[in-house]
């Protein structure tokens, strides 16, 4: 199984067969390399904050720190994301993603000042970006079925990376500094990039193809309809009313609460923790049930709880709502990026390659906002944040129904 029959190897029966027999491991391997990848872009939200305490810079600052490293991720979603439906040997742009992420923060490791730190871990930032929508391209193709489940196991990856990464951030900087915390955090990423060049063969090959005029013409017709641009729209305050909160959380919990970085890192990862489990889980729901549901309650639902950290007085409940708010959004996204390939009908990469770019691209000036707006009392920032996800909400329930639910029929073995 996942050989070809006869001297056909590039017969549409090989391609079938290959990625058939292929999945099992791609997505254990997809769901490692997506880890492996977002170590230290996870870490910079523990690790953007202390530097910046260390420079003594203000939370707008440290908010255009956010943008800056969010800005230059979404430059290459959109180009890897056409890489992926037209390039046909896709497993070396993944591992070549790797090494890119690890020498970018890594170089970065080493500079002083504001914008050459900046600079540098933009740079590496459009490494993890690159991976992306590649992998969670080639995902969707072979998982047509069960998108949002296939999407879903990789999240599991880069969650996992929120769950080990910034306690091992917050350990790492009690116990050195910002520097060796980056240094330490690269070795996972170089290492499973080593594991890639020896398995990006199995990564199923694609017909070589170069974009065309109606290609683009094709996805300018898709993406700017009506219900095209409202999905847009759920996309961008979708992760604003997130980016909002993670951002501004370690800064209002270690300047506001007196948490340590090691307190604050764990706080994070334990908000974190059950969105991330609960991916796979609301992404095969959405695959039954449509993908409107999902997005319009746990918008709702964020709304509420980031509207309740900010009027709480007692930290505990604080805490609570952020870690409802966090799971909430966290726990649809794998639903968003479906709705995306959903409502594109084709074009998987290049379609997640617009979503990833819409969601921490335009959202990224989310965090100047929330630093701006917490200048003088960092709980506005969660007031903001409710009021992105509101938005995201409106957007929602204006989508058509039949726009956002899977249409694809399980496939064979999937």
């Amino acid at each position: 199984m996942g050989r070809c029959p006869g001297n056909f190897p590039r017969s549409a029966q090989c391609h079938q067969l290959n990625m058939q027999g292929m999945k099992p491991n791609l997505l254990a391997a997809f769901s490692l390399g997506h880890f492996a990848n977002d170590m230290v872009p996870i870490g910079m939200y523990i690790l953007i904050p202390a530097f910046g305490t260390a420079l003594g810079l203000s939370p707008a600052e440290i908010g255009l720190l956010f943008m800056i490293h969010s800005l230059g991720g979404s430059l290459a979603f959109l180009p890897a994301g056409m890489l992926a439906d037209h390039v046909a040997n896709r497993g070396v742009i993944l591992a070549t993603t790797f090494f890119w992420v690890g020498f970018g923060y890594l170089f970065a490791s080493f500079s002083d000042g504001f914008w050459p730190f900046a600079f540098l871990i933009a740079i590496a930032a459009m490494g993890d970006a690159a991976w992306h929508p590649i992998a969670t391209g080639v995902l969707a193709q072979m998982h047509k079925g069960r998108r949002a489940y296939a999407l879903g196991v990789h999240a599991i990856g880069g969650n996992l990376a929120e769950i080990v990464a910034l306690p091992g951030a917050g350990l790492l900087l009690v116990m050195w500094d910002w520097r060796v915390a980056i240094q330490v955090l690269v070795i996972p990423t170089f290492l499973v990039g080593v594991l890639f060049i020896f398995i990006q063969h199995k990564v199923p090959r694609h017909v070589n193809s170069q974009p065309t005029r109606a290609d683009f013409e094709d996805i300018w017709r898709i993406w700017t309809t009506r219900v095209g641009l409202r999905v847009i729209g759920i996309f961008i305050t979708y992760n604003m009313g997130l980016f909002a909160i993670i951002t501004m959380t370690p800064l209002f919990l270690s300047q506001n609460q007196g948490f340590g970085w090691l307190q604050t890192a764990l706080a994070m990862a334990f908000m974190m923790l059950f969105g991330a489990l609960a991916q796979p889980a609301t992404g095969k729901l959405s695959d039954r049930v449509g993908r409107r549901p999902l997005i319009v309650a746990g918008n709702a639902v964020a709304a509420v709880a980031a509207f309740v950290a900010w009027s709480s007085t007692s930290i505990v409940l604080t805490l609570i709502a952020l870690g409802v708010a966090l799971t909430v959004l966290v726990a649809i996204r794998s639903v968003l990026l479906a709705a995306a390939v959903d409502h594109a009908g084709g074009r998987e990469g290049t379609s997640l390659g617009l979503a990833f770019a819409f969601m921490d691209g335009f959202a990224a000036s989310a965090a100047v906002l929330a630093g701006w707006v917490g200048r003088d009392d960092l709980s506005n920032a969660f007031l903001l944040a409710s009021g992105f996800s509101l938005v995201a909400v409106i957007f929602s329930m204006a989508l058509p129904k039949p726009k956002l639910v899977a249409v694809d029929s399980a496939a064979p073995g999937d």
